[in-house]
């Protein structure tokens, strides 16, 4: 074996932080980088553009705690890995961005292709840095990776030159340091189990911190037992079951619903794991009057309707069992909010047996439900489509349907569900997008198809950028420059190999989706939408008014 130079002593220190796989697309200026790769355990994955890498990255981490790795040459190449940092970055999961670079000798003139990457991603991250010696090279890898996956997660980057990948060097890895975890302070537990065993109405608000935190169980102990209904994020889906009679499932529309009122009612909010980015206090708490209890693993974030009278900052489970152990509710009725329960499960119900085609969203999704098991994977897209999703699908357990919510950009299904296959090859994985979204990373299928990855996507096909047109109507009472055509993609799937499916009645839509996920290959189902329920859904939220309830 040859001397060591930095690209190999790079790789090394990724091997040291167990990376399973990095995402990406090679270039010139990461030559060295990919030599070093070929006789590593590290699987690399060449994806068809470097947005549909860090996508992947991202929901990896999301997915595993652990930061997901993308790697780019340098300018477009970076500027293309951009809108996926970000993503992750806004969405708190952890991942690793590297970049190619100039050589450091030609960074002080006019340069081809040379961009400064470390002022450019230093928006997106949560630290970037560029290796500007080989010895420095373990250091910078072990804080990349210890600042993306500690609370809250995110992204970091570092930029390698070329001329610096191929110096040689001695060295080794970091050793890793463990995470010990952080109890809350006795004086806060007293205070807020004093609140929370006085009020009335109270309800609980769970975020992705819940998820993250692996407090899911704890939540569920600590609102059953003491009779709080809780409503969800749409990144919180899953920290109770769905099917608990205390789930008043997701809150976030940017619409009234009956969840709404649960929370004008309310006396107390517990907010748990909650990021404000998820959904706007401003939204639930216009006034800031609400009295507020937070509950995660860092302090509360600074709003004006996000004010709490105690914040619990600690290890969200230790934090519910002691509180739970404080509490006392007993003779206290069930609060306001659960007594909304049957309203919203009969509201879902309704679309069970819906014959209109089109299909209904709300078809779509209630017959994907009944498809999916309680351990399947959703990845949800943005556009018209994720507003209904976010809505009726409903969660068993945590991280079985991600949504993109903090940056909410649109083509991340595809290449997020290329990841969850990765991360569960046992469990049926669908992506969930629209025909805007679709087209934005449709690319990837061809990566899906040569990495094995058999997955489900599924189109709400409406011919244009239906999320747009629904905030048109809303606004303007007309919509403009939403229209567009595309191609047949039962064609299109056909000509990368694989399965494409077309729905031309709502009773075909559960065989088909039985028979996509069982194929040994990805599949698409292109699903004609009837968008007309956005404007009716939006009707209907006009018209909703919180009973008087004593």
């Amino acid at each position: 074996m040859g001397e060591m130079n930095t690209a190999d002593l790079l790789v090394q220190c990724l091997e040291n932080e167990d990376v399973e796989y990095i995402f990406g697309v090679p270039g010139e200026e990461n030559l060295h980088i990919l030599e070093a790769l070929k006789n590593s355990p590290i699987r690399f994955i060449t994806t068809r553009h470097e947005q549909g890498a860090a996508f992947m990255a991202d929901v990896y981490g999301r997915l595993t705690g652990k930061a997901g790795v993308c790697l780019s040459t340098l300018g477009p190449g970076a500027t293309n890995l951009m809108t996926g940092v970000a993503d992750a970055n806004l969405d708190g999961a952890p991942l690793v961005a590297i970049t190619g670079q100039v050589g450091t000798d030609r960074m002080h003139i006019e340069s081809h292709q040379y961009l400064d990457l470390v002022a450019m991603f230093a928006p997106v991250t949560k630290w970037t840095r560029q290796i500007v010696r080989p010895s420095i090279t373990p250091e910078v890898v072990r804080k990349a990776f210890k600042l993306a996956q500690s609370e809250k997660p995110g992204a970091t980057h570092i930029d390698l030159p070329e001329n610096i990948a191929a110096m040689p060097v001695d060295g080794k890895p970091l050793r890793r340091d463990s995470r010990e975890k952080v109890y809350a302070a006795f004086r806060t537990l007293g205070t807020a189990a004093t609140a929370i065993s006085k009020a009335k109405n109270p309800i609980i608000l769970a975020g992705n911190g819940t998820i993250r935190a692996e407090a899911s169980e704890a939540l569920t102990e600590f609102a059953t037992s003491l009779n709080i209904p809780v409503a969800n994020t749409f990144m919180g889906k899953g920290t109770i079951p769905y099917t608990h009679p205390l789930s008043l499932w997701t809150v976030g529309l940017q619409q009234r619903d009956h969840i709404t009122c649960a929370f004008e009612k309310s006396d107390l909010v517990i907010a748990v794991g909650y990021d404000l980015i998820e959904y706007s206090p401003k939204k639930w708490n216009p006034t800031g009057d609400l009295p507020i209890v937070h509950i995660g693993s860092t302090p509360a974030e600074i709003d004006s309707s996000y004010i709490p009278q105690v914040e619990v900052v600690g290890d969200i489970t230790d934090s519910l069992m002691d509180l739970l152990k404080r509490c006392d509710r007993q003779g206290k009725p069930t609060p306001y909010g659960a007594s909304l329960r049957g309203d919203i499960r009969a509201e879902y119900e309704c679309y069970a047996n819906d014959d209109g085609f089109p299909v209904k969203p709300q078809k779509i999704i209630y017959d994907l439900r009944q498809v999916m098991g309680p351990d399947d994977v959703v990845i949800s897209d943005v556009g018209a489509h994720k507003m209904w999703m976010a809505r009726h699908y409903h969660c068993d357990s945590p991280n079985t349907c991600l949504i993109s919510n903090g940056f909410a950009a649109m083509g991340i299904a595809i290449p997020g569900a290329i990841a969850a296959k990765l991360v569960y090859p046992e469990r049926n994985i669908v992506a969930v997008t629209g025909d805007g979204g679709f087209m934005m990373n449709c690319q990837e299928l061809e990566t899906a198809m040569r990495v094995g990855t058999p997955f489900v996507t599924l189109i709400f096909n409406d011919n244009g950028y239906g999320l747009i047109e629904w905030k048109q109507i809303n606004q303007f009472g007309e919509s403009s420059f939403i229209k567009f055509g595309n191609p047949d993609f039962v064609k299109f799937a056909e000509s990368m190999g694989l399965k494409g499916y077309r729905v031309e009645a709502a009773a075909d839509l559960i065989p088909i989706l039985k028979e996509a996920l069982a194929q040994p290959v990805p599949t698409v189902i292109d699903c004609p939408v009837d968008y007309r329920e956005n404007i009716r859904f939006s009707q209907k939220a006009g018209e909703l008014a919180c009973e008087i309830w004593e």
